[in-house]
Order: C-alpha cells, then sequence, then structure tokens
C-alpha cells in the first residue's frame, strides 16, 4: 500500500479496508527506529503528511496511539489525533479528547484526559497533561490518587503536578489533599513518590499528643544526600514545653556504616532548663583483620526519658553506655582494645549504684578446635576500672581451657580442663590504701549425655520420639575471695542455659567453688517434616559441697531449685510453652511463666502470657493481640496487669526491698482499618517510666498508599508490644500459618 500511495502525485482515498504504512521519518532514520500507522482510511502522501480515519492505530518503540481521527506528519514523526485518544508509553496509559505527540521524542499534550501509572498505580484526570519527554509530564488542573475507580476516597488535587517517572518523584504546586471529599491538609507544595525510592523534601506531619508534653506536632524534612546516605531534619512542636529541634543521619558503605541522632530543647516552658539527647553508633572495617567501632549515648538530666519517652525502651533506659572499641583479628585469634562507661539517669525512687568505668580494656581471645582431637581456648583480660567513690584498680586475668570432645551418633562426651588465674591492684580511694590480690583456680568438668530414639506418634502424625540424659560434673577448689572487689561480677540467675555452666557467678571478679552435678533430662516428639511437635525438659544441680563463696546472704542447700520446661505445638495455628524454678526449701514455685499463643490465619494472632517472679515481688498477666472484628477492621492491644501477692513480706525475700507492684504495669488499645487504598489506625499507649510513673500516648496515623503517612506513627509500639503483629497493607509471613 505504501508504494502505491508514493506512485501517484494526487492524494488517494482508500476505504473498506484497514490501510496500513510504515514511514520513517529523518529523525526516525537517524535512530533506525520506525513509526507504523494504520486506519480503515487513509489520505495523503507517504513522504508528508497523512490523514487517517477510523480505528486509527500509531506505534512506535514502547508507544502506541490509538484513535478515531489523526493526522501525521511524517517528516516531524508527529502527530494529532482526536476522537477516543488512548495512548500507552511503558506501561502508562492516557485517555483524552485531543492529542498531540511527537513519536521520536515523547513531547507533547494531551486534553481533557484521565491517566494510570504502571509502577505506583498512580491516577487522576486533569484538564491539560503536557508531555515533555517520555518519562517526564506536567498535569494541568488535575488530581492524582493511587485509589481505584472515578470516585476516590483520597485525592490530590493541584494547578500543577509533575510527574517524574526517571526519577521516580511526583511534585505538586499548592497541593490540597481530599479524603472523603473533605479537604484535610494543603500546603504551598509537596513531593511524593512514584515507586518505592527514597526522595528529598517534606514528609509528612505527625501529630499526637502525650500527658507529659501535650499535643506534639512535627514537620520532618528529609535529605536524601547519597544513594547510601541521608539526613532527616525535625523541628518538633509540644505544647507544655515548646520547640524542639531533632537531626538524625544515617550513612551506609561496604565498609562503615553508622547513625547519629540529636534533640535538642531550648528553654523547657515546664523546667526553664535547656533540654538535649544525642546517640551515635558507628561501625568501621579497615581490612579483612581490623575493625573499629562506637557507641555513644548522653542526655541532658535525669527526667528525660520520662519527659520525652517514645517508647518503652527508651522511657526505661537508664544507663546510657558510651563505647568505644577497636578490634584486630588473625587466623584463630581476635585482640580488642575498648573504652567504656555510663551515664546513669537517676530514678528518685529507685536509684542505682553507677557501674565502674573501663578506662581501658584489653582483651585476646584465641581457640582452635580438633587439634588431633582437642580443643583449646585462651581468654586474656586486662582491665582498668574506675569509680568515683568506690574501690577502683586493675584487674588481669587469664583463663585457658583444653577439652576432648568424643561425639557419636547416640551419645557424647567431653572432658575439660581450664584456670582461671587473676591478679588484682586495687585502691580505696577513702582510705588511699592500696592493695594486691592473686588467685588461680583450676576447674575439671565431665559434660556427657546419651540420646534415645523410638517411632512413634503423635496427634495421628508419624514421629521420633528421643530420650536425651545428660549429666554435668565440675570440680572447682575452694579459694577465699572475700577481700577481691566486686568490679562487674553478679550471681547468675538460674536457667537452662547458666544450669550447665562451670560458675555460678557472670563476670571474673568471684569464682566459685564446685563439687557438683547436673542432672538433665530432655523428650523431644519429632514429625517426619522436622516439626519439633513437644519437648519436655527437667534438670537440677545437686551440691555435694557447700556454696562457700557467695554474693549477699550465705545459702545452704544440697541442691539447686528444680527447673521444668515444657513446649507444645498443638496445631500449625497454637502452640504453648512453659518455663518453672521450684525451690525444694521454700516448697514453692519461685518463678513460672506459662504462655499460648494462638495465630490461624495471617493479621490474626492472640498470646496469653502468665508470670510469677517471687524475689521481686511479681505476679503478671499479660494478653496482646490482633485481630478482625468487623469487615476491614482489626482491633490491637496488650494488657500488662500486675495482680496482688504477698512476696515481699516473705521471710527470704525481704532482701530485696520491693513492694508489691499492682494494677497495669503497661497497656495499649486501638483499632485500624484497612481499606483498599488508604489505613486508618488510632491507638493508645501507657508505658512506665519511672517508679510509679507513667506516660500515655495518643495515636493517629492515616495512610494514604503510595503517598504518605499523617499523623503519629504507632507501629513500633505495635511490633513491641504484640508478638506476631503483621501490619496491615504488607504482604503476610505465611511461616507461622
Amino acid at each position: 500500500m505504501a508504494a502505491l500511495i508514493a506512485a501517484v502525485s494526487a492524494p488517494t482515498f482508500v476505504s473498506a479496508q484497514i490501510v496500513e504504512t510504515t514511514a520513517k521519518s529523518p529523525k526516525a532514520a537517524e535512530r533506525d527506529e520506525e513509526t507504523r500507522v494504520s486506519a480503515e482510511q487513509m489520505t495523503g502522501r507517504p513522504d508528508r503528511e497523512l490523514v487517517l480515519d477510523r480505528d486509527v492505530e500509531i506505534i512506535r518503540g514502547e508507544t502506541t496511539v490509538s484513535a478515531d481521527h489523526a493526522t501525521y506528519w511524517v517528516s516531524e514523526d508527529e502527530v494529532e489525533v482526536n476522537g477516543n485518544v488512548r495512548m500507552t508509553r511503558f506501561g502508562d496509559r492516557y485517555t483524552g479528547d485531543k492529542m498531540r505527540i511527537k513519536m521520536d521524542t515523547g513531547v507533547g499534550y494531551v486534553t481533557n484526559t484521565t491517566y494510570l501509572m504502571q509502577e505506583s498505580n498512580g491516577q487522576g484526570r486533569a484538564e491539560r497533561i503536557n508531555f515533555e519527554g517520555e518519562d517526564r509530564a506536567v498535569v494541568v488542573g488535575g488530581t492524582y490518587s493511587t485509589c481505584e475507580g472515578p470516585n476516590p476516597d483520597w485525592y490530590i488535587k493541584s494547578s500543577t503536578l509533575e510527574l517524574d517517572t526517571g526519577r521516580e518523584v511526583g511534585s505538586a504546586e499548592s497541593p490540597v489533599i481530599y479524603f472523603k471529599g473533605v479537604p484535610i491538609l494543603g500546603a504551598f507544595s509537596m513531593s511524593f513518590p512514584l515507586s518505592g525510592a527514597r526522595k528529598s523534601g517534606f514528609l509528612a506531619p505527625t501529630f499526637g499528643t502525650t500527658s507529659t508534653g501535650g499535643f506534639e506536632l512535627a514537620t520532618p524534612y528529609y535529605f536524601n544526600i547519597a544513594p547510601n546516605r541521608d539526613l532527616t531534619l525535625t523541628p518538633r512542636y509540644i505544647a507544655r514545653r515548646g520547640l524542639m529541634l531533632g537531626a538524625d543521619a544515617r550513612y551506609l558503605d561496604a565498609d562503615y556504616a553508622g547513625q547519629t541522632k540529636a534533640e535538642f530543647l531550648p528553654n523547657d516552658s515546664e523546667t526553664k532548663t535547656d533540654r538535649w539527647a544525642f546517640s551515635s553508633v558507628h561501625t568501621q572495617r579497615f581490612n579483612s583483620a581490623a575493625s573499629f567501632g562506637w557507641n555513644i549515648n548522653s542526655a541532658s538530666d535525669n527526667n528525660y526519658p520520662v519527659d520525652f519517652s517514645r517508647n518503652l525502651t527508651t522511657s526505661t533506659q537508664r544507663l546510657l553506655s558510651r563505647d568505644l572499641y577497636f578490634n584486630y583479628s588473625g587466623s584463630f585469634w581476635t585482640a580488642t582494645a575498648r573504652a567504656s562507661n555510663y551515664q546513669v539517669l537517676q530514678d528518685p525512687a529507685s536509684p542505682i549504684v553507677a557501674p565502674y568505668d573501663r578506662l581501658p580494656q584489653v582483651s585476646l581471645v584465641a581457640g582452635r578446635q580438633d587439634v588431633n582431637g582437642f580443643d583449646w581456648t585462651a581468654n586474656l583480660e586486662a582491665t582498668r576500672f574506675w569509680h568515683p567513690t568506690l574501690v577502683r584498680g586493675e584487674r588481669y586475668v587469664v583463663n585457658p581451657s583444653i577439652s576432648y570432645p568424643i561425639i557419636r551418633p547416640s551419645y557424647f562426651l567431653t572432658p575439660k580442663l581450664s584456670l582461671n588465674a587473676a591478679t588484682y591492684s586495687v585502691q580505696d580511694p577513702s582510705t588511699d590504701i592500696s592493695s594486691k590480690y592473686n588467685r588461680a583456680l583450676p576447674t575439671f568438668s565431665l559434660d556427657g549425655g546419651l540420646v534415645f530414639e523410638r517411632e512413634t506418634s503423635i496427634f495421628g502424625q508419624a514421629a521420633t520420639q528421643t530420650l536425651e540424659p545428660r549429666l554435668f560434673y565440675v570440680r572447682t577448689p575452694y579459694r577465699d575471695q572475700s577481700q577481691f572487689p566486686i568490679f562487674d561480677t553478679a550471681l547468675a540467675d538460674l536457667s537452662f542455659a547458666q544450669i550447665f555452666s562451670e560458675n555460678r557467678f557472670i563476670g571474673n571478679d568471684r569464682i566459685s567453688n564446685a563439687n557438683q552435678l547436673t542432672v538433665a533430662m530432655v523428650s523431644r516428639y519429632i514429625e517426619e517434616s522436622g516439626t519439633e511437635r513437644l519437648r519436655l525438659a527437667l534438670a537440677q544441680r545437686l551440691y555435694f559441697d557447700d556454696q562457700r563463696v557467695i554474693l549477699g546472704t550465705p545459702i545452704a542447700e544440697s541442691k539447686s531449685d528444680l527447673l521444668a520446661s515444657a513446649m507444645l505445638k498443638i496445631s500449625n495455628a497454637l502452640s504453648t510453652e512453659g518455663n518453672m524454678q521450684y525451690s525444694a526449701s521454700e516448697r514453692a514455685v519461685t518463678r513460672a511463666n506459662a504462655g499460648v499463643s494462638w495465630r490461624p490465619e495471617p493479621k490474626k494472632v492472640l498470646n496469653l502470657t502468665y508470670r510469677v517472679d517471687v524475689p521481686n515481688a511479681l505476679r503478671q498477666v499479660d494478653v496482646s493481640g490482633q485481630w478482625p472484628i468487623a469487615d476491614r477492621w482489626y482491633g490491637v492491644g496488650r494488657l500488662n496487669y500486675s495482680l496482688p501477692n504477698d512476696y515481699a513480706n516473705r521471710p527470704s525475700y525481704t532482701q530485696t526491698g520491693v513492694a508489691p507492684a499492682r494494677g497495669l504495669s503497661e497497656g495499649l488499645i486501638g483499632l485500624e482499618y484497612k481499606a483498599d487504598c488508604w489505613i486508618f489506625r488510632v491507638v493508645a499507649q501507657r508505658i512506665p517510666t519511672a517508679t510509679g510513673q507513667s506516660t500515655s500516648t495518643l495515636f493517629f496515623q492515616l495512610e494514604l498508599s503510595g503517598l504518605t503517612k499523617l499523623g503519629s506513627d504507632p507501629l513500633e509500639a505495635l511490633r513491641r508490644s504484640i508478638p506476631g503483629y503483621q501490619v496491615l497493607g504488607q504482604p503476610s509471613n505465611n511461616l507461622n500459618y
């Protein structure tokens, strides 16, 4: 057909058939691309101008234009179409009344249009769209939304919207956000992502209320400095206190990474003082052997975590660490040099003694496995401990060990010999008296166990039951260490991990004498798929000699508390677990917890835990969950309630000085609504901040899918408070279902 048109000098009219031709403009020829046109009727000259009617289609590369009528100028590679105009370009779709566009550059316009962007699902209407290139369009007098349908639940309305798919960023001049037809937010300008890529610009303002600060409003500005660096500056207005300025800088590279946060509130209206907080974390690798880092935290005053708590972690953080370290590793050893201390934010109702500063600490850890069947380790440490009021000084520790593991399919046996040698040089600042102490204690241990198996079934499923008895013997002679200082040592809580350790203490200042045997029994039911359906465990330590190395009140017992643990996975959705510590001398349970978790489907989880801790005078019930309560509505909540008890009045535990705690310890309750293109959350939370004090926070958040989140963000509180919580709008993790 192209040859026929080219052969005649007068315009040719063709009807009653589909006519297709290929034209190459000079620019198209340079780029070796073709523009193909087709229509039921075609007139004109293929080297100059073609007039197309009915079922018009023009295709060039990734761009396809269709309409009822069109005029195509061949040399300019430009087309003007009208009547049922449709264009598809790189997956994006446009409709309109009239369009004029250069096919080679993508520059042009379309009027009275609708559009749909494939990657972001962004869509809307406009009086006109000006195409400034293949990946850039300016929407004039239009709207933008990610909601489906002609009447979206939310949309941006603006005189000018710029959509840059190359940079994956949209921007709007004088935009107004409408929700359910009501304007809820306006601004001089706004930018928003057209994908998951980061971008510079103002983030959505966040607002909420707390019992310590009243109404809060923050307007963060985000700087996308580089793909691996960013900075967020956040002015925050706190009604009762004033204007706080915050900064959060992050960076990430192949050899280093870190984050630094700072907050500053000049002249707090409540305290009439400047308030601030600072934290910085950095890790860096110089080469395959050497690394360096720090973790530095500081605050202006003791009440900072109470007055400006954001979550349970920050509200209860009373020891702010400052740590600087350098590591160097060889093929079988690692050397570390560090300096560390703490800032103590005192709780007046429950003061604590500041830990010792380590200025500095140098350690060497070395070890090899299977050297002619032997495993050996060697730990060396030199530390200078400093405290303003307590005994201070240096401690040098050498702790080598050697073992010979014998491991077979049905049993294992590991004899081990170790030595803990330490020397102290200390000074009492109150008397200025210096002292030296030395200690060398060998320890022999023998760890052995058997594994029996038999085929059985559980809940109708074939399974293997195991019976695993284990004995762990430790022998360490007694040395009087009562004159030694206590720099970093405490009595370890009894647990299944600790009961198989050689020393009852954490740290190097006390090495317990031992002539003891730990007896344990574990039984498991393991299905063919590898799922552990049931686990039962018992363990107890038997003392053949009195415990003469002590911290606090002497305890003369021939055996430790009995430890029991059980786990039952009733189904893929329902599981339960419990642990108990039983004192034979008290004839009572000293510590216990039992819990059940039900997760039948994604976004459905219920947790119930009961906890008893007699030494700390604690008896609590913890209930949490996420559950659909109506169509698209989800309830979320957590209740941590301290029950009445008299544990603090028992003679054996009066030394703790802990008064019975009663009432609500921590609480959270909220609602979430999931629509097709937006999510609404309202959450109230109460968290403890000091002894007898708590802070209440109210979160409101409207999440407009693909645009922004308005309000204050409760997601961190929900994740921390509700085990198994899943964020609405995100793909579900089906591992537990």
